[in-house]
């Protein structure tokens, strides 16, 4: 295990890859040596991590894929097998949420973040199972969210569709282990991004959470790769159905002061 952290020859398909969290791994994946198709819905955001992922040499496809739309996930294997043979991760990055009373939350609202949070989540390891089982050392990473253990003010949904993602995590890692896949999660604590920069950034959350968080600070994406690319690799052979928590220490805080 003289490199065991290294991904050359593998494939790596980063669903939700285009921006903050997911095309940070997507784009560290890369660096480390694995062919990289970053994706989601916006097409010229998918120019953009797709060129980073080329500047590194390796290979990668830019096609547009919803993660709420089987068929498009179905025609997204079905290229990557196609034009790079193979599929050895997958990362499942695609998520939103919605901060409002929860007595405010409409069904469409609930269905949207239900789907892509965690239905997504689930037809992509189901369309993906035969290729990763296929590679030998299949791996599923999932991101999961400090709402997956605590509560959060006015997320409750999102919080329940990130709790049951990390379930399924669980899950799949004792079914599909016996084919070879590890499925992991890894939950961010607080980091910045177009989603969350208005609700965390100069605002009374935002310093409740920086007080509750013992690193006195938020994270930067790019603190992510190492936990990703250690579960994509030979490093994590023995790793499965786990949540690695990269939050600043949040989760094990209790008095700060």
């Amino acid at each position: 295990m003289s490199n065991c952290f290294d991904l050359s020859n593998r494939v790596a398909v980063v669903i939700g890859g285009t921006s903050g969290i997911g095309q940070a791994i997507a784009a560290g994946l890369a660096e480390q040596g694995a062919d990289v198709v970053p994706t989601g819905r916006r097409a010229h955001c998918i120019e953009e991590i797709c060129a980073q992922v080329e500047s590194f040499g390796r290979k990668t496809i830019r096609q547009v894929t919803d993660i709420r739309d089987r068929q498009s996930i179905d025609d997204l294997r079905h290229s990557v097998i196609e034009q790079l043979g193979r599929v050895d991760i997958l990362v499942n990055a695609a998520g939103f949420t919605v901060k409002q009373p929860t007595m405010k939350l409409c069904d469409e609202q609930l269905f949207s973040m239900m789907d892509t949070n965690l239905t997504g989540p689930l037809r992509a390891c189901q369309i993906f199972y035969d290729a990763l089982k296929a590679s030998g050392r299949g791996r599923v990473i999932n991101i999961a969210s400090l709402g997956s253990f605590v509560a959060f003010r006015e997320v409750a949904a999102y919080c329940a569709t990130k709790t049951a993602l990390l379930s399924l995590t669980r899950s799949l890692a004792v079914e599909w282990a016996q084919d070879g896949i590890s499925v992991n999660a890894i939950a961010p604590g607080i980091f910045p991004t177009e989603m969350t920069n208005g609700i965390v950034l100069g605002t009374p959350r935002g310093q409740e959470l920086l007080t509750r968080t013992p690193m006195r600070r938020f994270g930067n994406p790019e603190e992510l790769v190492g936990a990703a690319v250690l579960l994509a690799s030979d490093a994590a052979s023995f790793i499965t159905g786990q949540c690695i928590t990269v939050d600043g220490g949040f989760l094990a805080s209790g008095v700060n002061s």
